[in-house]
């Protein structure tokens, strides 16, 4: 009887030995994983650090890159530690979510064409005719308004095909919130939004969508975040700025643009960049956020790390992207926003 309860006791030893080393190794490996989802405009820089900081400290990043519709719905229904969205949302939605926000990263959304011959910045575009390409005013190529600003430049006498996001996108708010703030036609017909109801155009699933569209259908354009048309090397439009000056896409456009920001943590950072005054500044600039459930302390703690070392150490990896890394001051600024919440 004795050997039998003996060996019982050893079995449920075991058995309790089994489950502890379980939920010790599960509760390991799950600060080992960090898990987001949401906005294509940054995936590729945030894939880039996410690569350098597995290699020095052996915790994955794992980023959806979703669309920041997604992105925004899934941090909602707390299945990630964070979400991602280039669409800030407004300090009520932020209380009634209970999310907090901060920024990441500066990018810059750009027109992309496919028009046979041309090379990358030889083509202008006025804000005027881009809002009336996009409201199915402007029909053909060579439309006399297109071939006024671009003389001597052979247009082909061809339909454009527009190409938009299909998905909720933080672009596509950009886009549009650039477009309202040029055209009150579009401001009143169409509006602004992560999804607006198109007049005209196809749609693509994430900026890799759009930028695999534009790649493949003649005579279209669509609008992609800065790296998607470089990597995918797209043709760029130079496009004119609220100076009325016509700017190329560039680090440093994007950097004159991002220069005029006033950021504000009591607001949760609630800030867009279209639009921007100053002579060298390209017009549709944007910054995407990060998303935090304001219950999940622990995960917080882990998501802030993560961004705090790229703020240290990511800069030189998103210029190379051609992406505009944050201010030191906002940086600074960021951290005592984290401190005051407990989670840095």
């Amino acid at each position: 009887m004795n050997i039998w309860r003996c060996l019982m006791y050893k079995k449920i030893s075991i058995l309790v030995l089994g489950f502890m080393f379980l939920v010790s190794f599960s509760i390991f490996a799950k600060q080992k994983i960090i898990n987001g989802a949401g906005a294509t405009f940054p995936y590729p820089v945030y894939s880039a650090w996410a690569y350098k900081y597995y290699k020095e400290t052996g915790v994955r990043l794992n980023y959806q890159s979703i669309g920041s519709g997604g992105g925004v719905r899934q941090i909602k229904n707390r299945t990630v530690d964070f979400g991602a969205s280039d669409a800030p949302l407004t300090p009520e939605k932020l209380n009634e979510y209970k999310l907090y926000q901060f920024p990441a990263i500066i990018g810059g959304v750009v027109p992309v064409v496919n028009i046979k011959g041309l090379k990358a910045g030889e083509f202008k575009l006025t804000k005027g005719i881009l809002a009336n390409i996009f409201l199915g005013k402007i029909t053909k190529w060579n439309d006399p308004e297109i071939s006024k600003v671009n003389p001597g430049v052979k247009l082909p006498d061809a339909k454009i095909t527009v190409v938009h996001r299909s998905d909720g996108s933080g672009t596509t708010a950009i886009f549009t919130k650039y477009l309202a703030a040029i055209s009150d036609e579009w401001k009143n017909k169409v509006g602004t939004g992560k999804s607006v109801n198109w007049p005209v155009g196809i749609g693509g699933k994430g900026n890799e969508g759009v930028a695999n569209y534009v790649k493949r259908v003649k005579n279209s354009i669509g609008y992609v975040e800065f790296a998607y048309a470089k990597n995918n090397k797209l043709t760029y439009v130079l496009l004119e700025n609220k100076e009325g000056n016509f700017v190329a896409p560039s680090f440093d456009a994007f950097k004159a643009a991002a220069a005029f920001a006033n950021w504000d943590k009591k607001k949760g950072y609630y800030l867009w960049l279209v639009n921007a005054p100053g002579k060298d500044s390209w017009p549709i600039a944007g910054a995407s956020f990060i998303l935090l459930a304001k219950e999940q302390v622990e995960s917080n703690k882990r998501v802030v790390k993560f961004y705090d070392w790229a703020f240290k150490n990511g800069d030189e990896i998103a210029e190379k992207l051609l992406y505009v890394p944050l201010p030191k001051n906002l940086k600074d600024n960021i951290r005592n926003y984290w401190r005051e919440l407990g989670i840095y």
